[in-house]
């Protein structure tokens, strides 16, 4: 049977909804927007009025988590596709022994091996969400996935 990666995800935001309100600043899973979008994928811009947290899985492994505010859509929908920014899923697989055959792509053709062959799911939330709590659900994804590239 196959990992359910959809499932992962439903599940971590059932439980952040009550870790988030013991910690005082409940985030209620019914009000996140999931948006799954299965390989291949394209990214899609950050809706106004929106903060996400994103993740990036590949064959039964989540490779990255990452956020972005309300003014980030650039870090949401293309940086890591490219090897622009710091810390980006495209730089982690470049620099990964066990993705030699895939880091040896050009640029755009990781960007597109990126798309064709990753899933990605976007938790969206309202753009009034604090940074602590988006940080929060951020570092609880991590805990929780335990995504193979961090930083």
């Amino acid at each position: 049977m196959d990992w359910d990666w959809r499932e992962d995800v439903r599940s971590a935001l059932r439980d952040f909804g009550a870790v988030s309100e013991l910690a005082g600043d409940r985030v209620d899973p019914q009000h996140a927007e999931i948006e799954f979008l299965c390989a291949p994928h394209t990214p899609r811009a950050l809706p106004r009025g929106k903060v996400a947290v994103y993740g990036f899985w590949l064959d039964g492994t989540w490779l990255k988590v990452g956020r972005a505010g309300a003014n980030s859509n650039a870090r949401y929908v293309s940086q890591h596709y490219t090897e622009s920014a710091p810390s980006t899923l495209a730089k982690s697989i470049r620099s990964d022994e066990r993705m030699r055959n895939i880091s040896d792509l050009d640029g755009k053709a990781l960007a597109a091996w990126i798309k064709r062959e990753t899933s990605r799911v976007n938790i969206l939330l309202p753009a009034t969400t604090s940074k602590a709590l988006l940080s929060f659900l951020e570092a609880f994804l991590h805990m929780r996935l335990q995504p193979r590239y961090e930083g």
